[in-house]
Formats: structure tokens, sequence, C-alpha cells
């Protein structure tokens, strides 16, 4: 049931047995105000790795143009297809490293950013109809090609063609609206990152024997469970919606190439290089063979750091792994009790609460537990919010456990963003074939009062 398609929210709450006097008491308390509870580096790197962490942010943050010729605009290798200019563009809410930003956000109040996107520099390119200034930033991707087979790629939003730097290059946009049409396309929006480095860290042992200590009372409530591999050495994969990227280094390279169309060395080609179109050398990005001489404007000539002879695919990935994790709110009766309602009805069974990190070459990061609230293993989440796509071992309705730390000021829920509203995500949960749908079953049946509790403690992560 795609209640989150319904409006007023009402319709989709009745339908699952709420009385009008519940909906009145129960309420997502939306966006937690206040300053970010994230962004920064983990505390206890030593004073070398903080400095890492600083100038491989900037790198993150840094804007891109075609060749790196435009004021403002200091990075190299835009298009020929893209989502975004800039890691951070798109990583925003509630600070750098988040999800996607939003008109609803009280830190952050903007609008989709990559509408603006589509005419900067004088591109000709037109908004897609499901980009909107209260939308989140989304990626497109086509579920099968025209000729029937799969597709399940990315399908860049715009082009470089008619961009002041990208002289000649007439590549059109692709046809989004057929694919609306013929209901082929589905959407993505950005993964926070922040205290990704954790996961990264993690044993696989220490996942394989946190599923395991579930098994029994998952299989009592009808839910499996397997994990991601990749196909060349078996380990666990553990990054993205479908936990297809294996490591942080290779999450960049893959976004970098695939939203900012950035050819890197790890995804050396350019995607869509269709004559006329081409302005750089490939690998776009890569590493400073020779100090003294720099790969960047943005960054002068006065090289020596590993940040600044690095890579830009290795500053992102330094960064992401040296962010904090998200600092939940201090708990009150409420939260505590909606913490034993997320363990009692089964919640937790997924978004498992602690993972301990084995040893990790920065400071103060090895063998410590964190709380990401995810098992970062695949579930099947049944049709309502399957996406048709396959990605390694994932299926098109499985999707990693998504990590539920930082919740509490992210605006938009479920791979594709569809709703701001958590009591919709979390029936979202329910389908033909879900694994959740006896957890919210359970969920369900909860006093109007002890929903609202649980929300609380959702939001305070």
């Amino acid at each position: 049931m795609k209640c989150w398609k319904l409006s007023p929210m009402v319709l989709c709450l009745v339908l699952f047995g709420f009385s009008s006097i519940e909906l009145l008491s129960q309420n997502d308390p939306g966006p937690r105000p206040g300053p970010a509870a994230a962004g920064s580096f983990f505390p206890t790197l030593n004073a070398n790795e903080q400095n890492f962490f600083t100038e491989a942010q900037q790198r993150f943050l840094e804007i891109d143009s075609v060749s790196g010729t435009i004021a403002g605009e200091p990075g190299s290798g835009l298009g020929p297809t893209f989502n975004g200019n800039s890691c951070a563009q798109c990583h925003a809410q509630p600070s750098t490293g988040g999800s996607s930003p939003g008109l609803t956000s009280p830190q952050n109040p903007i609008q989709n950013p990559q509408i603006l996107l589509a005419t900067l520099d004088n591109a000709t390119n037109a908004v897609p109809p499901f980009i909107t200034p209260s939308s989140p930033v989304r990626e497109a991707r086509f579920i099968k090609n025209s000729n029937g087979t799969l597709d399940g790629g990315v399908h860049g939003l715009y082009t470089i063609a008619g961009r002041s730097d990208a002289p000649g290059c007439n590549l059109g946009q692709p046809d989004f609206a057929t694919a609306i049409s013929d209901n082929n396309i589905i959407f993505r929006i950005p993964t926070p990152v922040f205290g990704l480095g954790l996961v990264e860290a993690t044993p696989d042992a220490v996942l394989l024997a946190n599923l395991a200590s579930t098994q029994s009372a998952r299989t009592a409530l009808k839910i499996g469970g397997s994990f991601n591999t990749s196909g060349n050495d078996g380990t666990i994969t553990r990054f993205g919606w479908k936990a297809q990227n294996k490591s942080l280094l290779m999450f960049s390279g893959e976004a970098y190439n695939v939203e900012q169309g950035v050819s890197n060395e790890l995804f050396p080609n350019e995607r869509s290089a269709v004559a006329g179109c081409v302005f750089n050398s490939s690998p776009e990005d890569a590493s400073v063979m020779i100090n003294g001489t720099s790969g960047s404007p943005n960054f002068g000539t006065t090289l020596g750091t590993v940040s600044e002879m690095s890579s830009d695919l290795v500053n992102f990935a330094a960064f992401i792994r040296m962010t904090a994790p998200p600092t939940p709110a201090p708990p009150t009766p409420s939260i505590q009790n909606g913490a034993s309602l997320f363990n009692s009805i089964g919640c937790a069974l997924c978004h498992s609460p602690t993972l301990t990190t084995g040893p990790s070459p920065l400071t103060g990061m090895s063998n410590i537990p964190y709380n990401p609230y995810s098992d970062f293993a695949l579930h099947h989440m049944g049709s309502s919010l399957s996406d048709g796509t396959h990605q390694g071992a994932a299926g098109p309705d499985q999707f990693r456990t998504a990590p539920l730390w930082g919740l509490g000021q992210r605006l938009f829920f479920l791979h594709d963003g569809r709703t701001s509203d958590l009591i919709q995500a979390i029936h979202a949960h329910n389908g033909s074939g879900s694994e959740a749908n006896l957890v919210v079953r359970k969920f369900s049946s909860l006093k109007a009062s002890q929903v609202q509790d649980l929300l609380n403690f959702l939001r305070s992560l």
C-alpha cells in the first residue's frame, strides 16, 4: 500500500487502523531545531588527522566547472552529464556531509539547489518535473532500456550543453517525460556520510555475528537478512542504498563519476563522452605527482601535505572516514520509553543499536562501540518500496537497513525521499513481501502515547 501517495496523511493512517482521536494525538515532531548535531571530525583524532580532515573538507565543498576556468568554480571535470557540481551541494542537511537540503529545514532553509544548476553559466537545461523547490535533491534511474532489458543506471539530470565553458557541446538531456509516463523511472536521494569511518572499520565477523545473534527473534517475525558482497573477494559491501559499495573510496569514486561526471582514478572513463563534449584528459581527477605542482587552482602551488598531494577522490574518502557520528539529543522520559518500545516491537532487529569497530589507523577509532541503528544487511522491503533495480546481490525490493543515527535532523525519508513524515515512512515499510510487516503491525497496535514516545525517540537520534 503506497500511503506516501495519499494526501491528506489522515487517509493513510486511518487505513492502518488509527482512530481519529489517536491521530490527533500523534505527530512527527519534525526536524530537531538547534545547531547541527553532526559535521565535525571524530573527537579523538590527533592534530595531524584533524588538519587532514579540515583540508579534505574543503575538497568536499569545492565547486566544479568543466575545466576549472570559471571564477568561484575552481574544480574541473564537470559533465558531460551531472546531477550536481559539488559533493556538499547534495550532502548539506543539517551540515556538510548530511543528506538533502530543503525548504523545510530550520538550519538550512534553501530551495533544492538543482533548480538553479540547470541554467548555471548559460547552460540550456530544462528542470525535470520531479525537481521542485521543496523536493529533495534527487538522482534518476531508468528501470529498463528501450529494448526491454534491465537498465538500473543513473541518468544525469543535466548536461554541459550551452555552458560558457563547454563551447560546441550539444548533448541533450534524457527523455524524462517518456520515462515518467511509462513508469520507468525511480529516484534516490543522498545518503548521509557522518560516522562512516566507524562502519568501514567494522570487521565482517562483527556484522555476521550481530546478524546471527538476532536470528531466532527475526525468524519469529518473518524477518530475513543477508549481506551484499564483493564478487571478487566475497567480503561484505556496506555503503549505498543497496550496500553496493565496498569502501568509502569506492563509494566516493562512483559518486564523483556518476553525480558530477568527473572521471577519476577508480572510474577513469568519461560518461557520455560524445563528440564535442569532452574537454579534459582522463582521469580528470588524479593525485599530484611532483611536489610544487598544483592539480587545482583552488589549492595554490605550495604543496606537501597528504591532502594537497592527493586526488579529490582520496580527500572525499578521508573527510567521510574522519567525520564524527551524529550526537543524539539528551534523553527524556518520553525518549527513554520510545527507545524501549523501539526494541520491544522489533525495530532493533534490523536497526541494530550498537556495533563495535575493529582496528583502525585513526586515533581513538579502534575497538569502540558505536550506535548506527543498522545491521548493514539487505532486507526485502516488499512491493511498496521496490525500485526495480539490481545492484550486486541486492534485488529490486532489497535495501540495506538505513542507519538511523542523525534521523532527528533529517528532512526526507526512504531511498527516494518520498516523505518528510516519520509515520508515513514507518508505514511505507508495510507491503506485499516486506520483512517488516509484522513489526509495522506491532507499531500500529501501540497506544497513541506510545507512538508519540517512539517518534520522539527517533527524532532524538
